[in-house]
């Protein structure tokens, strides 16, 4: 089964008004591949500025969002205003959500049952710290991530599976590509030993942490790279680039 490419740009907690209009532009009028699919991950005090800044090709994610659909919770986010925002997506279980601000497996799986059935699409993300990749529970720790993350979708088609070693990310480390590959095809096997062939043929899993645009295409040209999360080259103008990985 033929799988479009996918390449999320997380832009975390950066730009202003001025710097994400240029980015914009950037992207606007670029010459991108139309086989590949774009999301753009904006903070969201400027969701509704980047959804009606950017050519509707591109699509626009939440960064997090919380598991009900309004009430008492300050400072949060839920689906229903990201969809009022305009935008299509939300990224949940990033690392930073993780390991900066403490989020449980069990909340993330929560989040993305909300997300689901609030409409939007998710980009999930899973992924294990330096000190567990060198205890060798690399493999133990994405699997556990992944089955809550599993236990708490609906419809796989509006699910990409974002795999960010934590140690790769933001560090100018990045997995070998066959590092990436190695932990994609076991990802690809657990889904298929733990949800169903089908699941595990269709889904775009993708790999996040330290894509440049010198990297891209020795790690695009993997079996099971189905694209990338890209922080810090997100916001740059190389992001074309990794946007055109496969073309």
């Amino acid at each position: 089964m033929s799988k479009s490419f996918f390449v999320g740009g997380n832009w975390k907690m950066n730009g202003d008004k001025e710097s994400l209009e240029r980015l914009m532009c950037t992207l606007n009028t670029a010459s991108l591949d139309d086989r590949t699919e774009v999301v753009c991950g904006a903070p969201s005090i400027y969701l509704d500025l980047v959804r009606s800044g950017l050519d509707l090709r591109i699509g626009v994610a939440a960064q997090n969002c919380y598991k009900e659909a309004k009430g008492a919770f300050t400072g949060e986010i839920s689906p229903a205003m990201i969809k009022d925002c305009g935008a299509d997506w939300v990224i949940l279980g990033h690392s930073e959500r993780r390991h900066v601000f403490g989020e449980s497996d069990e909340l993330i799986g929560q989040k993305v049952a909300h997300a689901l059935a609030s409409g939007l699409a998710v980009i999930a993300c899973v992924g294990e710290k330096l000190e567990e990749r060198e205890a060798g529970t690399t493999e133990e720790v994405v699997y556990a991530q992944t089955k809550v993350v599993a236990e708490n979708v609906t419809d796989w088609g509006k699910v990409v599976l974002a795999y960010e070693p934590v140690w790769a990310i933001g560090t100018g480390k990045t997995a070998s590509p066959e590092q990436a590959q190695e932990v994609h095809e076991k990802l690809r096997a657990w889904l298929r030993a733990n949800v169903s062939d089908d699941v595990a043929d269709s889904v775009r899993i993708i790999y996040g942490g330290s894509v440049t645009a010198t990297n891209c295409r020795e790690l695009a040209s993997q079996g099971d790279v189905d694209g990338f999360l890209v922080g810090g080259a997100s916001l740059k103008p190389e992001f074309v680039d990794i946007i055109n990985a496969r073309a």
